[in-house]
């Protein structure tokens, strides 16, 4: 039986949105993260990180900044070390070659066969359009968190497209709609 999961992205969906995040201390969890993603493994959805990290490639920090990022985050979490089955942190920049970075739906295709996971059982998770774009390539469902980063016009266009999209306030209120899988 193919299983379910939630692909979240990090950057105002996990973590206060900060521009170009390098420090592990400046890492802040959005208000109930940690209890959204317990209660989702709880309901059966395997978790994966998918995190572009343009600073990588424009040069600005290191991967391995970036990961000591995700490190902070995933320890703040409290769920242990293990709380994602698989991490993806695209250091691609805008206008560099493009393998892993969102809207890329390599990651997912990538983690849907190590997984056994049925991708259109699964979710995208995220506040910019390329998160919804990544669900969309990847045939998977998506949830938009929406604090404002997706313009009106891009909203009505993916209203019309048939797709499969919501759109909630919060991690928290996107995961209370969830079913047990």
């Amino acid at each position: 039986m193919a299983r379910a999961a939630l692909f979240l992205d990090r950057d105002g969906t996990l973590i206060r949105h900060v521009h170009y995040l390098h420090d592990p201390a400046g890492v802040e969890l959005l208000p109930g993260v940690a209890a959204a993603l317990a209660r989702a493994k709880e309901l059966g959805y395997l978790l994966f990180l998918h995190t572009n990290q343009s600073g990588v490639g424009r040069g600005m920090f290191t991967l391995e900044q970036a990961e000591a990022c995700n490190a902070r985050m995933v320890e703040l979490i409290g769920l242990g070390d293990n709380v994602f089955a698989d991490i993806c942190t695209a250091p691609e920049a805008p206008g560099q070659p493009q393998v892993y970075r969102k809207p890329s739906p390599k990651f997912a295709r990538e983690m849907a066969t190590k997984h056994g996971l049925d991708l259109a059982q699964c979710w995208m998770i995220g506040d910019y359009a390329a998160d919804i774009e990544t669900a969309f390539a990847a045939g998977m469902q998506a949830a938009l968190i929406d604090d404002g980063n997706v313009d009106a016009a891009k909203i009505a266009e993916w209203r019309n497209s048939g797709r499969k999209w919501v759109s909630h306030p919060s991690l928290m209120k996107f995961v209370e709609t969830l079913s047990p899988v």
